[in-house]
């Protein structure tokens, strides 16, 4: 079986709660309590929506890679 590797993009919302998405997967994201519950539901969702798009006889998209998140304060 082939592998492919993804990055994955987690934040945290106001409220709390993580929120992890694949960039360049449509609609592929999943949310957690803790981070380690956000990056499991990831995991699961990603292998969903790679099975969907099997069925569907799409190709799996190159997933860039990410360079770098940095932190800008500005005034508002």
């Amino acid at each position: 079986m082939d592998t492919k590797t993804f990055q994955v993009l987690v934040e945290q919302d106001e409220d709390g709660v993580y929120v992890a998405e694949v960039p360049g997967i449509p609609a592929c994201y999943a949310q957690g309590r803790t981070y380690e519950e956000a990056i499991e539901n990831i995991r699961d969702v990603l292998e969903m929506c790679i099975e969907e798009m099997k069925s569907r006889g799409e190709e799996i998209p190159f997933q860039s890679e990410i360079i770098g998140i940095k932190r800008l304060e500005i005034a508002v």
